[in-house]
């Protein structure tokens, strides 16, 4: 017998041939589905800076909007960027010209028009990387700095789907809460704490002594996790005790790039922290520096 919202103590035998059962539940059941490809036709949006982003206020679109504005912030002008904002919520990342440039149909996605043929990069890891290496930084060239940042970035890559897909899932969104799921998913949730806290005991940052790409991929998640910003989660994780995460949370946090980053594609929160598209650098003066800080 399945284990449904009325019958949460059932045992669940599993069928022999899995099918989509439509009214499972949950918060993301009505954009949930076991096939890819566009669900309909829908072009997108192309402003007038080489890269274009298409995106939403995620922890993982917020990875790309913080190394733009940290690229910005170098005077990297060729970094300049039109955010587009998907709404998850609402299917925009099934239309066609959203699937065109990511057939996997997550955001973040990137569309790279400064050559003459444009260039589509999706994964946010991924677009991490393109953007370091076409821009010479916040990923060191020597090999063993290189290898130890791409390890960490990498780390995240393969972390989130336990915190986020995972832990979130079932702590926050699941319609029936799974005592075994939660359980499972916060031990492997603290677990990557204290990974992460034992290695920033040793250096200030992921990957030594500088600040990469590696620190701009894994803030939005454990940073965020740590600053109580995600899933409502902090007490019972009890994320204070990781002392060294909490430093490096704090300091990532005060980075005025980072500000700027967090605030774009950002639909939730505080709507003085939200710039739903971002065009210019101009875009966010009409939030005051308090309102930055509030985000």
């Amino acid at each position: 017998m399945p284990n449904t919202p009325e019958s949460p103590s059932a045992e669940y035998t599993p069928p022999k041939v899995w099918t989509w059962n439509k009214a499972n539940g949950g918060r993301f059941a009505s954009i949930n589905r076991p096939i890819a490809g566009p669900t309909h036709e829908k072009e997108l949006p192309v402003g007038r800076h080489p890269l274009q982003l298409y995106s939403q206020g995620t922890p993982n679109g917020v990875k790309v909007t913080v190394m733009l504005e940290e690229l910005l912030a170098l005077g990297h002008r060729g970094a300049e960027y039109d955010a587009w904002l998907i709404r998850i919520g609402e299917g925009d990342q099934f239309g066609s010209g959203f699937v065109a440039i990511n057939p996997n149909s997550k955001i973040p996605a990137l569309l790279d028009r400064s050559g003459a043929t444009p260039i589509r990069v999706f994964e946010s890891g991924a677009i991490l990387v393109y953007l370091a290496e076409k821009f010479g930084a916040f990923l060191p060239t020597e090999p063993a700095a290189r290898a130890e940042t791409l390890s960490w970035l990498f780390w995240q890559m393969g972390s989130a789907p336990y915190l986020g897909g995972g832990f979130g899932h079932f702590y926050a969104y699941a319609p029936t809460k799974i005592e075994y799921a939660i359980d499972r998913f916060a031990m492997e949730a603290k677990r990557q704490l204290d990974v992460l806290d034992r290695r920033l005991g040793e250096s200030a940052y992921l990957a030594g002594d500088e600040y990469s790409i590696a620190d701009i991929a894994v803030w939005p998640w454990y940073g965020g996790l740590a600053k109580g910003w995600l899933y409502g989660a902090a007490e019972f994780l009890d994320v204070e005790s990781y002392r060294n995460v909490q430093r490096w949370a704090e300091a990532i946090h005060q980075r005025p790039a980072v500000r700027r980053g967090r605030m774009v594609n950002r639909t939730q929160g505080d709507p003085a922290g939200q710039l739903h598209e971002r065009h210019e650098a101009s875009d966010f003066e009409t939030k005051t520096q308090d309102k930055v800080g509030a985000a």
